[in-house]
């Protein structure tokens, strides 16, 4: 199936969760600063693995960094 991963459309399997949109994007999911929102919401970390993603829903991952 297809979704907008960060602006941009990808295939991911039938089933996929958050959790796997959020490494799709090489985000370091075990670390803190890690945030993945569904069409807008913020889904919480807790949520990630049960959320199953649906055909063309857009999903934005953001991990900040620090610096300065």
């Amino acid at each position: 199936m297809k979704v907008v991963l960060n602006g941009e459309e990808r295939d991911v399997p039938d089933r996929s969760s958050v959790a796997d949109a959020v490494a799709l994007a090489g985000a370091p999911a075990a670390e803190r600063g890690v945030a993945a929102a569904v069409e807008g919401e913020v889904v919480p970390r807790a949520e990630w693995e049960d959320r199953v993603l649906s055909e063309g829903e857009a999903v934005e991952v953001v991990h900040a960094i620090q610096g300065g």
